[in-house]
């Protein structure tokens, strides 16, 4: 066979594997992609809703300029009630990064170590959770710890667990996925684990400790642990796909307004939360941006330092392909192009 003809085949069988890859990729995600870029955050934001969101709260701080607090879509769906971009929205697991901040500050005072295991702080769970003898704190905020992920339990986002001991009731005498150290894998009890282990050393709430040493001097006064705290008013409503009502009332754990969020992003990326020598020990334990999800809430935190910016996205639509959060990453990717755009 000639070189060219080889050529001329690889050449065919990557376009058929492309075409059969759009073939399988939903459309909604492909005409997103390729839509011709508004000029516009709102066009964007306006852009999204028509797309299938009912709510979209968008703020951004770069530096030099005055923040943008931006939405579109509705707050509540049923009341009509518009979109306000100073809502409080369920921050899902974009509260680890304050987990972690605490344990750093915890770490930092010699109230805990990154190097004792679960078994030094949970003696009960020896014989319970497969090699809590060899997973360290550390492992446990970095998702290298092997335990087994409550929150995948069959049918757990239908019927949510509403304690420490409820939710860790669905992972004992299970086996590890992995050998602690060995492999990453994203997992929901590691925190769960943490955070009780933060009560037990503190002797209360951590969110208490978190809110003296995080939000208080921050002056975040719209971040709050729990439904609870709040008038469920100010809370954004969530959606979830096929499911006909909406799941604001449901508890999922922290709330923030995007610019609280922002702010607290900011700080932790300058590193202005940080007493001396916190920041090292931050940083070689854990990221400086996440993503959370719950139903009816999808929302991302993020840091661009090419542009010195701290761009906050809030969704208050799900669904259980995942469809919406593909999407809305898509989006948020265009939002970061216009933010650039305007700053050639």
């Amino acid at each position: 066979m000639t070189k060219k003809r080889k050529t001329l085949i690889v050449r065919i069988t990557l376009l058929v594997g492309t075409i059969i890859s759009l073939f399988f990729v939903p459309w909604i995600l492909v005409k997103a992609w390729l839509l011709p870029l508004p000029d516009t955050l709102q066009g964007q934001l306006d852009e999204a809703v028509e797309q299938g969101f009912e709510g979209v709260i968008v703020y951004v701080d770069q530096a030099g300029k005055p923040p943008q607090y931006l939405a579109s879509g509705w707050h509540n769906r049923e009341t009509k009630t518009v979109a306000n971009p100073h809502a409080l929205f369920k921050i899902a697991s974009i509260s680890k990064l304050y987990d972690a901040v605490a344990v750093t500050k915890l770490v930092s005072d010699g109230r805990l170590s990154l190097d004792k295991t679960i078994a030094d702080y949970l003696p009960n769970l020896v014989g319970r959770i497969e090699n809590v003898d060899k997973i360290t704190l550390r492992l446990l905020i970095q998702h290298r710890s092997g335990i087994p992920n409550f929150t995948d339990a069959p049918n757990f986002w239908s019927e949510p667990t509403k304690s420490y001991e409820e939710s860790l009731s669905l992972i004992l005498d299970k086996p590890a996925n992995f050998e602690p150290g060995e492999d990453y894998e994203y997992c929901n009890t590691n925190y769960l684990l943490l955070n009780k282990i933060m009560d037990d050393e503190l002797g209360y709430d951590n969110f208490q400790f978190i809110k003296e040493e995080i939000l208080v001097p921050l002056n975040l006064n719209n971040t709050f642990s729990s439904l609870n705290d709040v008038n469920l008013d100010d809370v954004m409503s969530g959606y979830h796909v096929d499911h006909p009502y909406d799941l604001k009332k449901d508890e999922h754990g922290m709330l923030a307004t995007a610019d609280d969020l922002g702010t607290f992003m900011r700080a932790l990326n300058d590193g202005s939360i940080f007493e001396k020598g916190e920041q090292e020990i931050y940083a070689s334990i854990y990221e400086f941006e996440h993503g959370g999800w719950v139903p009816g809430y999808q929302s991302f935190a993020n840091y661009y330092k090419d542009i010195d910016a701290v761009v906050v996205q809030f969704y208050n639509t799900t669904d259980a392909k995942l469809l919406n959060w593909n999407l809305s990453e898509i989006i948020n990717n265009r939002i970061v192009k216009i933010i650039r755009n305007e700053n050639p």
